[in-house]
């Protein structure tokens, strides 16, 4: 068996669940505009912005230095 530690830290790895709650946040927002077709403020603007800032934090977890290096 091969002992290899991961390859992110565990901080790496609560970043990247916060990252994906806001993405799935993002797209219940856009999910929830009562306009046709998502047409709205909601599903045209704090929606698309809301996914935007959770995969920029995804690549934000990703690059982020652990401790242990």
């Amino acid at each position: 068996m091969c002992n290899t530690p991961f390859p992110f830290s565990k901080k790496n790895y609560q970043l990247m669940l916060i990252g994906l709650g806001l993405i799935v946040l993002g797209f219940i927002i856009i999910g929830l505009d009562g306009q046709p077709h998502g047409n709205g403020v909601l599903g045209l603007t704090i929606g698309p912005i809301i996914v935007l800032s959770g995969f920029i934090f995804e690549f934000y977890a990703i690059f982020a230095k652990s401790e242990k290096s």
